[in-house]
């Protein structure tokens, strides 16, 4: 069963549990439920596009591998978000690249959504404190493995901040983080 880390991320390292989050109805139920809290099995259905029995048979599939768990008739993700890992073998590798590809394309339409729906709607201050990064660098995998760390404490007191505790104008942040090495 995965663990759950500091940030609230189920930390995934088995391929089985990795291929089935890799499904886009399983991916789009447990978004559903680590985003906007418990729900019962036909509104995860209507959010996921498919009916009550098939995503009775989706939720049951993440609860064998621990990614969600059902109480009183309501369903309830784990962890807040995930973090996973191949090991170096062939079908974690292969299982890795699954799940790592259907996130790749949901995220994908994220930033156009957002330059279409929400960032004309931001005043100055919030679009001055919006935007992109598109650096460039060379380093080791150890470096990257560094900066990595780096990013996920200096993310952390905002990521597992309760909402309640949020200051005055305070409003939810999506920071997309891509760490893409080029093939030499």
């Amino acid at each position: 069963m995965p663990r759950v880390n500091e940030l609230g991320d189920l930390e995934i390292t088995d391929p089985r549990a990795m291929r089935a989050l890799a499904h886009p109805v399983r991916l789009t139920i447990l978004e559903r439920l680590q985003r906007h809290g418990p729900a019962p099995v036909a509104e995860l259905a209507a959010e996921a596009g498919t009916n009550p029995s098939a995503a009775g048979r989706h939720l049951r599939q993440l609860a064998q591998h621990g990614l969600v768990v059902e109480s009183d008739g309501n369903w309830k993700a784990v962890g807040t978000g995930i973090h996973f890992e191949p090991a170096d073998d062939d079908e974690s590798q292969a299982a890795y690249r699954a799940l790592a590809n259907q996130l790749f394309l949901r995220a994908d339409e994220l930033p156009r959504r957002w330059m279409t729906e929400d960032e004309p709607r931001l005043d100055g201050e919030w679009r001055r404190a919006s935007g992109l990064s598109n650096a460039r660098m060379t380093m080791t995998v150890e470096e990257a493995a560094e900066l990595d760390e780096q990013m996920e404490k200096l993310l952390e007191p905002y990521v597992t901040r309760d909402p309640s505790d949020a200051p005055g104008g305070a409003r939810r942040v999506r920071l997309l983080r891509y760490v893409m090495p080029e093939a030499s």
